[in-house]
């Protein structure tokens, strides 16, 4: 079942929203940088973008359940829940590299339905609607077409993710193109097919919530390791419907 489209123009809209808070707070030298109970970034701008998704989310829909990074699970009675990153890629933000996002995502009673990657810094912004397409920026988005690893783009978050770098060296040695442009940037460059698959062996929920929706509609496979569409697998591949496989073989080899 399609999703509404008024719920999608919805989640377009507090992304940017929240995108344009958070380039208030960014290359601020005086901005402060806290460590979480699990070692990672957190600020100021963070809370401050979350605090907004969440209070446009109940001024609009007050039944609804909301599930975010930085604050405690609301749980509504409407059969929908919103999951929240007011800033994927914090510590790209904290360094005042550009290619953070604002997440929103929407699940309702039939599954994934809404996505959206906010890019405030470039000024990109894609999204997706269940049954309605993938868009970047107004104009339809499609995945990539390569079919072989020799002539295909991957992108990853990190190196220091990866317990162990065999996978990432057998893809080196079969001629892949491997760039860490990752967190939600990379997500969006295989939705438009600039890279042909993102590899993320750590991800949270709101990490990658969107792309359950995202990927689909622009064409591809999103999946956990273990090739469930799944966003708390805690790992997640993303590729062309030809390369998903290919790339998950050799992930599992």
């Amino acid at each position: 079942m399609n999703v509404d489209q008024k719920l999608v123009d919805f989640a377009v809209s507090i992304a940017k929203e929240a995108g344009e808070l958070t380039l208030s707070f960014f290359n601020d030298l005086n901005l402060e940088v806290v460590k979480k109970s699990d070692g990672s970034p957190v600020t100021e701008a963070d809370r401050s973008a979350e605090k907004l998704l969440r209070e446009r989310i109940a001024d609009s829909f007050p039944d609804d359940s909301i599930v975010g990074e930085e604050e405690e699970n609301v749980f509504g009675s409407s059969g929908r829940t919103w999951i929240l990153d007011p800033i994927d890629g914090t510590q790209s933000f904290i360094n005042g590299v550009p290619l953070f996002g604002n997440l929103v995502a929407l699940e309702d009673e039939n599954g994934p339905a809404v996505g959206v990657i906010n890019l405030p810094a470039i000024n990109e912004c894609v999204w997706a609607g269940r049954g309605t397409g993938c868009f970047a920026d107004g104009k339809q988005a499609h995945v990539s077409s390569v079919e072989t690893l020799d002539d295909c783009s991957v992108v990853t978050s990190g190196i220091d993710y990866w317990s162990s770098l065999s996978f990432l060296e057998s893809l080196s040695k079969a001629g892949t193109t491997i760039r860490t442009w990752g967190d939600a940037y990379g997500y969006a460059l295989v939705a438009t097919g600039r890279v042909d698959a993102m590899i993320d062996p750590i991800v949270n929920k709101w990490d990658v919530a969107p792309m359950l929706t995202i990927i689909p509609e622009a064409g591809g496979i999103f999946t956990d390791y273990k090739n469930v569409v799944t966003p708390d697998g805690g790992n997640a591949l993303a590729a062309n419907r030809i390369l998903h496989p290919l790339l998950l073989a050799s992930l599992n080899d």
